[in-house]
């Protein structure tokens, strides 16, 4: 099943900069061959149901691996089985009804 994911980790206990631990899971959404998207406040993530969570548990783990002894994450998730939707079609559909 296709999902779209809106993901934010926040690692607790290492400082306030958090940067290094964003691009780790980056990394680990890049390897599994998923697409995402940046942004200010998480990220989102498209692709198979079972490797984008299997991905999320990874950064997880690698996070935790680079030192953090608490993580705080947060999602929304969505699928559809009408048809299918990227991230880029969903944007796209809101723009198209901007002036």
């Amino acid at each position: 099943m296709h999902v779209i994911v809106d993901f934010c980790l926040v690692p607790l206990g290492v400082g306030v900069s958090v940067g290094q631990y964003v691009a780790e899971c980056q990394k680990v959404f890049e390897q599994a061959g998923l697409k995402t998207h940046l942004h200010a406040y998480g990220t989102n993530v498209e692709g198979d149901w079972d490797n984008v969570f299997a991905s999320i548990k990874k950064c997880h783990e690698r996070i935790h691996q680079m030192g953090a002894p608490r993580i705080s994450s947060t999602l929304k998730f969505g699928t559809r089985t009408d048809r299918v939707q990227t991230m880029d079609d969903k944007v796209k559909s809101v723009k198209a009804k901007l002036p």
